[in-house]
């Protein structure tokens, strides 16, 4: 059995996990969002809930959302982008630019980071922001 409690980490921890880690996490605390977010807007229709999904996390779409947002969010997550854009990723998909791809990982490290922390009040409010919500 996968043990799911979080209430071990702290925020001080949260600071020496790799950005790529928290952005792996990230990743799938967002596409949760995202797919919740497309059936609640009452598509049925799986091959159109995919082809909405992918607008919201496609690299593109997160680096835009991240230069939307990127002025209301606190120092601390500022730091935690900054971590996510520098960090020494040793992929890059092949219909992303290098910048959006830095981009994309970040704003998934944020989202890995509050996930973690678990601060779903300002997850959500990021999410908003991030979603239009």
């Amino acid at each position: 059995m996968i043990n799911f409690d979080l209430s071990n980490i702290k925020e001080k921890d949260l600071t020496l996990i790799s950005p790529l880690v928290l952005a792996y996490i990230g990743d799938a605390v967002f596409e949760v969002f995202v797919r919740t977010k497309v059936v609640n807007d009452g598509y049925i229709k799986t091959s159109k809930l995919h082809t909405l999904a992918t607008g919201f996390v496609k690299a593109k779409a997160q680096a835009d959302a991240l230069d939307r947002i990127y002025e209301n969010l606190t120092h601390e997550e500022q730091e935690i982008i900054r971590r996510g854009r520098n960090a020494d990723s040793k992929t890059i998909p092949k219909n992303a630019s290098v910048a959006d791809y830095k981009k994309a990982t970040a704003l998934e490290a944020l989202i890995g980071y509050l996930f973690l922390l678990k601060n779903d009040d300002r997850l959500n409010e990021v999410i908003d922001m991030i979603l239009g919500g």
